[in-house]
């Protein structure tokens, strides 16, 4: 048997407090993107780019273990947004964040390679702790959240997102989550939910903290009771976890989804107001370089119709410029438009005379630090927030899953499995899991 094969043994058997006994491997296996392939879509829209091409399953080597930091043994991981940009090598090839953090000290040289292991999202086991770490040891069971900072400089002491060395880990750091083995700094590290499978646990982090700071922290929308939210893409991987934060605040959500299919999924959740776009056929652009305000009218009178005459006090955006236009107009007097990405386009167009006249704020938003993680992930761990996860793929074929998630052709979170041998394994708590089963349920097979 393998190195790592033991590992894996160990960990299925409940044997997890042996790791720090038995040896690191020297290699093992992550998916990659290569630096001499980073043209190999020139020329082509975004959309007709496949990430099957770009995304491989190499084998390489385990990183060196710096001050503060652990090496992982990755059960499970999940497909992110930033993953799909990294595989289509847009809006720029990831290599350029990873020679940048490379110049930063000796020790960050090591991320600055001719291939990138990536993914931002993990459930594991630790294998070994840095000097330094006190608060893990090997054989906890974990999940990471992927904020990278470095805490060198005052600006992160209030707000660690806003450290000048804050960076998204497996996006601008390398060996990331989709692996079998992943280099996190401790302060990454979260106890794994013990009701959860190893896949389950793994896909809130990014999006899960991502949506809390948006939407409920005092760092993005301070929702509070009675706030009425339109959330976009409020079935998807974000939007999943903004419609439970609504629903579990006291918020009303006012669910904008594409298909009957992704309502259905939102009203299983608890959402009343939902808004099928395709239904309601919203054009919002006349043409690649003009709007139309009068389906921002349109739209803004269709979610007054379901809130019985108001509008939205938080807008939940992430689609960005197909949308952006939209979002503002709707926005009521005051209202709050907090952003976190740009999925269909950073490139945002809006009539400023609804922002100004009408004093509203538009507030960008981009992870959690790690209180907010921590908080998030705390309620996942009570059953207060659920997974989203739909569907799960292995390893070997994180090409497709990414492509998934490229082509919006899933539902809430796509899980990948890495050491774990199949689905359903990790549960330490059946009685919980009972209790929550059909919440943890609800987009599976979505």
């Amino acid at each position: 048997m393998t190195q790592l094969g033991e590992i894996q043994q160990a960990i299925l058997n409940g044997e997890s407090a042996a790791l720090g006994s038995l040896p690191v491997p020297e290699s093992y296996r992550g998916v990659t993107v290569h630096a001499d392939e980073v043209d190999m879509f020139e020329g082509l829209e975004s959309r007709d780019k496949d990430p099957r091409k770009s995304l491989h399953v190499d084998e390489v080597a385990v990183p060196e273990l710096g001050p503060g930091e652990a090496l992982v043994a990755v059960m499970a991981s999940a497909i992110n947004y930033n993953t799909v940009w990294t595989s289509i090598f847009e809006p720029i090839p990831t290599f350029k964040f990873l020679k940048k953090y490379g110049k930063l000290s000796p020790l960050a040289k090591r991320h600055d390679l001719p291939y990138h292991v990536v993914g931002s999202d993990l459930s594991g086991v630790v294998l070994r702790t840095g000097v330094g770490v006190h608060n893990w040891k090997p054989g906890d069971e974990v999940v990471a959240h992927c904020l990278n900072v470095e805490l060198e400089s005052p600006d992160g002491h209030n707000d660690t997102m806003l450290d000048t060395e804050q960076r998204i880990w497996g996006f601008e750091t390398n060996f990331g989550g989709l692996a079998e083995i992943a280099l996190v700094k401790a302060n990454q590290l979260m106890p794994k939910p013990d009701h959860l499978t190893w896949e389950e646990a793994a896909s809130p982090g990014l999006v899960n903290s991502t949506a809390y700071r948006q939407l409920v922290s005092r760092n993005g929308a301070d929702m509070k009771q009675g706030d009425v939210v339109l959330i976009w893409g409020a079935s998807g991987g974000l939007g999943s976890y903004a419609t439970q934060y609504a629903l579990n605040g006291g918020a009303i959500p006012v669910c904008v989804v594409s298909s009957p299919e992704k309502a259905a999924i939102c009203r299983k959740l608890g959402a009343e107001l939902i808004i099928d776009r395709s239904a309601e056929g919203y054009k919002f652009w006349k043409n690649d370089t003009e709007q139309d305000p009068k389906e921002w009218q349109r739209f803004g009178a269709k979610i007054r119709e379901l809130t019985g005459g108001e509008d939205p006090d938080i807008v939940f955006e992430h689609p960005g410029r197909e949308t952006f236009g939209a979002s503002v107009y709707a926005a009521r007097k005051g209202g709050t438009i907090v952003t976190c990405a740009s999925t269909s386009g950073y490139m945002h167009q809006y009539d400023n005379r609804y922002l100004w006249m009408n004093l509203k704020r538009i507030i960008g938003s981009h992870f959690a630090n790690y209180r907010e993680s921590w908080e998030a992930n705390r309620l996942i761990a009570k059953g207060l927030i659920h997974p989203t996860l739909s569907k799960t793929y292995p390893l070997e074929e994180t090409g497709q899953a990414a492509l998934d998630v490229h082509r919006n052709a899933h539902q809430g979170k796509v899980g990948v499995l890495a050491l774990a041998p199949q689905e359903g394994l990790g549960v330490r708590d059946e009685e919980k899991r009972a209790k929550h089963l059909d919440g943890i349920n609800a987009f599976r097979g979505a």
